[in-house]
């Protein structure tokens, strides 16, 4: 006999495809995931560093990671939906390993294909005397929480840049939502425009629907 379940899935694959920053020649990437309490890592890999990539050297000028994502929670509700933290980081002329830019984008809650551009930023010294010490002493500023960007506390009072983007691609499987009362609605789901809605809503006549949309600039012929 088969039982109610209690959780539900989400099951992610993916990659860290590729990161256009015009200005660096090596870089390599850091991840993680931040959830609520509610979530659980039943599978997988919570955090990852990928290998240093060297910028191509075609017109793109683009980093290409191809570095895989893959975990699977579960949860009892959607509050706390993970949100994967991303962190670039490159060597400055000191040879010390700095920030590059810090991004975070949510999981997408639809199962499927997807791909998102994440747009990264690093933190500004406040004063242009910090911003040289800074470089003198090779200590650029950084959070001591990379998860920070993945939150909003705190940020109204941190002063940032924006600095080039990641693209990551989403491979989302979701299991027993529905049986737990969470329906979620594809990506390519065609929404009918509200008139349609309405004349479906108020006519019983199958036909009646089609025949309610006008058209436009058709002559008609007088009756003879």
């Amino acid at each position: 006999m088969a039982t109610n379940p209690t959780v539900f899935l989400v099951m992610i694959s993916g990659q860290i495809e590729t990161a256009d920053f015009p200005e660096f020649d090596d870089l390599y990437v850091k991840y993680n995931f931040v959830f609520g309490t509610d979530w659980v890592i039943t599978s997988g890999l919570e955090e990852g560093i990928s290998q240093v990539c060297k910028k191509s050297q075609d017109g793109r000028g683009l980093f290409a990671w191809n570095f895989p994502l893959e975990v699977t929670f579960k949860s009892t509700n959607p509050y706390g939906w993970p949100k994967l933290v991303v962190s670039c980081y490159g060597l400055d002329v000191f040879g010390t390993s700095v920030v590059r830019g810090y991004g975070a984008v949510h999981i997408p809650i639809s199962p499927g294909r997807h791909t998102r551009t994440i747009p990264m930023f690093v933190p500004e010294s406040t004063s242009r005397f910090q911003k040289f010490t800074s470089w003198i002493m090779g200590r650029r500023p950084e959070y001591v929480d990379a998860n920070v960007v993945a939150r909003g506390e705190g940020r109204e009072v941190t002063r940032v840049r924006s600095q080039g983007h990641i693209r990551v691609s989403f491979n989302i499987v979701t299991r027993d939502m529905k049986k737990l009362g969470f329906d979620v609605i594809p990506s390519t789901l065609s929404i009918p425009s509200a008139a349609t809605a309405a004349a479906l809503a108020t006519d019983t006549n199958p036909g009646a629907a089609a025949a309610a949309v006008p058209t436009a600039n058709v002559p008609t012929s007088a009756a003879s």
